[in-house]
């Protein structure tokens, strides 16, 4: 039997309770949710066209709760979804002028919080952890 006190699946959803509600006390939370900021933080960060699809493998969530996410921050004005020419059936995200405002903002937010998460911890223990979260993941997805 696993012991509570040393279960994977414990600690990983603990972890990840912990930084839900960290991202949700970001300074940009009164603007939109820590969801839609790290989103809108991901999608600063491209220079390719991004997609829903791309939000769904990035986040590891399902095509309808990327769906909702995207329509939430549709609704809120950060995005818009334009047809391109080669796919009638594809959508791709685009920012909009009041998206591009909170980029310092959303930027310096999840560099504060990323510094915060690896305090104390050195490269090579950082190294080993996204090696065995890479198994884990690659584990669950078989």
């Amino acid at each position: 039997m696993i012991s509570l006190k040393q279960s994977t699946a414990r600690a990983v959803g603990k972890l990840s309770n912990k930084l839900r509600r960290q991202l949700d006390m970001l300074s940009s939370r009164k603007e939109f949710s820590g969801s839609q900021g790290r989103t809108l933080h991901f999608l600063l960060a491209q220079t390719e066209d991004v997609f829903q699809k791309d939000i769904e493998e990035e986040y590891g969530i399902r095509p309808s709760t990327a769906s909702q996410l995207l329509k939430q921050m549709e609704k809120n004005g950060l995005i818009v979804r334009e047809s391109v020419s080669y796919d009638n059936r594809l959508k791709k995200i685009v920012l909009t002028e009041k998206a591009l405002k909170y980029k310092g903002q959303v930027v310096d937010d999840l560099t504060r919080l990323e510094e915060t998460l690896v305090q104390g911890i050195s490269q090579e223990e950082l190294n080993m952890f996204f090696h065995v979260i890479r198994k884990m993941t690659d584990n669950l997805s078989e």
